[in-house]
């Protein structure tokens, strides 16, 4: 099992800071999130900003994937926004082909992004209409950059729950890039089964994998232990299932503890391997 963090649990921490105290506990990876302080993808010199990170990350030894769920990185007024849901729509589209084309630079495995909550007063008929279409363009990006994208469904948007995430997929026509991105945490949330069937139900379609403890019907990022949720049959699952991407830590209000939380969170994952 690969296991990884994700900066946006270090958000307080300058981004070659947070990867070295992210190798040095051992982690196999990392899962990137776009934003402000983190290879800001809209400041200037991406390219040779995004080269001198792969340097960094092959130095470090580190797996990446790239996160798109900054807050308020596109709308300094809105957290978000706009989403592929919006009528600005094509800022957010605009942003996840930057994303891919990071991805593409820095050999990531997977480019991870969501819907977005439907805006107030929109016929959901219209959202849909509009998340196929941002999502269509998004993935013949993908295809020709030759990255994967790792779809996450997400509690209270318009695709909430691997259901939601097969729609999509059909309402797409199946196209080869459009995989799964699965939080652990979601699974306890929301899907009506049993966190390890998840697993196995998503495991044809997975790309990366978020994982942090969660309660029922409550949507908030919890330590280890601090949950509902069952790790080590968890974790068989994904073994059963062949899953060999990164599996990364989720917590992103914890930035104020980062690196006690990411050492407590790896023993914990460790642990929970070997009980499995």
């Amino acid at each position: 099992m690969r296991f990884g963090y994700g900066t946006n649990g270090f958000a307080n921490h300058r981004l070659d800071d947070a990867l070295r105290v992210i190798a040095d506990l051992g982690y196999d990876g990392v899962a990137l999130t776009l934003d402000h302080a983190h290879l800001d993808p809209f400041a200037p010199d991406l390219g040779a900003r995004t080269a001198a990170l792969r340097r960094t990350l092959a130095a470090l030894g580190l797996g990446v994937v790239i996160e798109t769920g900054a807050r308020y990185l596109l709308d300094p007024w809105h957290k978000h926004e706009p989403t592929l849901l919006s009528d600005a729509r094509a800022h957010r589209v605009q942003f996840l082909r930057r994303a891919v084309d990071v991805a593409a630079d820095l050999g990531a495995e997977a480019v991870s992004f969501w819907s977005g909550v439907v805006p107030a007063g929109l016929d959901p008929r219209i959202a849909w209409q509009r998340l196929v279409s941002g999502c269509s363009e998004v993935v013949a990006h993908a295809a020709w950059r030759g990255v994967p994208i790792g779809f996450e469904p997400e509690p209270g948007m318009l695709v909430a729950d691997l259901a939601g995430y097969e729609r999509l997929r059909a309402a797409l026509g199946d196209p080869a890039p459009f995989g799964l991105t699965l939080d652990i945490g979601h699974c306890r949330c929301n899907e009506p089964l049993p966190v390890p069937d998840c697993v196995r139900a998503a495991g044809p379609r997975l790309v990366n994998v978020q994982i942090d403890d969660m309660r029922r019907g409550t949507h908030e990022h919890l330590e280890f232990g601090a949950g509902e949720i069952d790790f080590p049959p968890v974790l068989a699952a994904l073994s059963e299932v062949g899953y060999q991407g990164l599996v990364a830590v989720e917590l992103p209000r914890h930035s104020h503890a980062a690196p006690g939380v990411a050492e407590r969170s790896l023993a914990f994952l460790r642990a929970g391997g070997n009980a499995a």
